[in-house]
């Protein structure tokens, strides 16, 4: 430890996203870029759950059908697609919307969020949730390809899985979910730093950065 070092501004960060919003994903990972670069702030994540499709079947629905609906077709999420490709190559992310064959229910993936915050791990397990799902495709409104995600990440699979067969935090992400759109937040990501600042959208780290010395300059 250096004795000599200024203390660590603490700094609480809300983060309101949904697991299945490539944007979110694109914001949260030029979030991480831009506190990597202010070592002077320990910054913590809270992670507030937004449900984009809260109707959607628990089974989740195939990606052709959801497509045609949201967007009118194939050929429109495919030019949406490959803006937000390129942007995600800049910050290291590899967009493989191709292989995802399902739009799952988000549900369940941030009650696993939830829960492995209990062992210090939801930031991680954040991050690999969206991986899993944008890269590999996985199916990310499976319980047993939830717990798996939970094992790669050193917690207990079986446990994991046990938690995501209770009604367990179903409550807590519903109730999140209507406080973010009470406070006006139709969109994500949203980040709330301080308690106080907010912005809207996958931001440059510039923005973001600002955003931070406006919340450390109200104290």
């Amino acid at each position: 430890m250096n004795l000599l070092a200024p203390p660590r501004a603490r700094l609480p960060i809300e983060v309101v996203y949904d697991l299945v919003c490539p944007w979110c994903y694109l914001g949260i990972r030029r979030l991480r870029r831009m506190l990597r670069s202010r070592p002077d702030v320990l910054a913590e994540l809270v992670w507030r759950p937004f449900l984009l499709n809260p109707d959607l079947s628990p089974q989740g629905v195939p990606r052709q059908d959801y497509m045609a609906r949201k967007f009118g077709g194939e050929d429109r999420a495919r030019r949406l697609h490959g803006t937000i490709t390129d942007l995600g190559r800049a910050e290291g992310i590899e967009f493989r919307f191709d292989r995802i064959r399902r739009i799952p229910h988000s549900l369940d993936a941030h009650r696993l969020v939830r829960w492995a915050g209990r062992f210090g791990a939801a930031d991680a397990v954040v991050e690999a949730i969206f991986e899993a799902y944008f890269t590999e495709g996985a199916d990310i409104g499976d319980a047993h390809a939830l717990a798996g995600i939970a094992a790669h990440q050193g917690l207990d699979g079986p446990l994991a899985r046990r938690f995501l067969s209770t009604v367990a935090e179903v409550e807590a992400v519903h109730a999140d979910n209507l406080r973010a759109h009470r406070l006006g937040i139709n969109g994500v990501p949203c980040f709330v730093v301080g308690g106080r600042s907010a912005i809207a959208g996958a931001q440059e780290p510039e923005v973001l950065e600002r955003l931070l010395d406006v919340a450390l300059a109200e104290g």
